[in-house]
């Protein structure tokens, strides 16, 4: 089989931290780097079938796995993946920077046919982007963390929760991560109480956005993304209710 250049250099070059969210619990034993190159060096005969059978999902853009995809390849090809030699590569992939990215990004997962079937979960979002930060953190010199802020607000926003339901659903972070949690979310909160009062007089207006919009002096654009916004909320919290 022809190895991939990119598939072969993605997994030799990546740092495995965290473990990703959606696939494994994260190992807190510390090894050492030999140990480490060799799990990647071992996997990629595997990745590289990967690979071969699912460039859409193993390719040069990485898309998340749905849960219970080490079951589905198992049972899709029973004679040609040994069962801990698979499972050994989805941890060195799931693991992987350009892995996590597309987590981070808040991409639904997919099966094995490239039909997304299940949105990514928040918590999954912000463990991912935590993740991310401090491996880039431990590589610059640069203080990252008002990025990194941002993109917690983003993720906190797009999930549709209430403050109270996103933090239930996020694991504990440590101190530093938990304040800086708290520092996102006071910001979106604000950005969301102001969303919420537009929407209200949009709505008790009766009039349509470029309407409501002359009338007040603001954005057609920001008078849209607010409704649009506060029904996605709604939708969130009746799903978790």
């Amino acid at each position: 089989m022809t190895t991939s250049p990119s598939l072969s250099a993605a997994a030799a070059t990546e740092t495995p931290a965290t473990p990703s969210p959606s696939e494994a619990q994260p190992d807190t034993k510390p090894e050492g780097k030999p140990k480490l190159a060799e799990r990647k060096q071992a996997a990629l005969p595997v990745l590289e079938q990967l690979f071969s059978f699912y460039p859409h999902l193993f390719g040069a853009e990485f898309l998340p796995l749905k849960r219970g995809i080490f079951q589905d390849l198992l049972a899709r090809h029973p004679d040609v993946f040994a069962r801990d030699a698979l499972k050994a590569a989805l941890a060195v992939h799931t693991r992987s920077t350009r892995y996590l990215q597309c987590v981070a990004a808040g991409k639904a997962r997919h099966d094995l046919d490239g039909a997304a079937v299940e949105d990514m979960a928040p918590e999954h979002v912000v463990q991912a982007l935590v993740e991310l930060h401090r491996r880039r953190q431990a590589r610059s010199q640069d203080d990252l963390r008002p990025k990194l802020r941002a993109q917690l607000s983003a993720a906190f926003e797009a999930s549709g929760l209430s403050r109270q339901d996103f933090l239930a659903r996020v694991p504990p972070q440590d101190e530093a991560m938990t304040a800086l949690l708290d520092e996102a979310l006071a910001q979106s909160t604000q950005k969301i109480a102001r969303q919420e009062a537009l929407n209200k007089a949009f709505e008790a207006s009766g009039k349509s956005a470029r309407e409501f919009a002359d009338m007040y002096g603001v954005h057609e654009r920001d008078v849209i993304k607010a409704a649009l916004a506060s029904k996605r909320r709604a939708q969130a919290s009746a799903v978790a209710t």
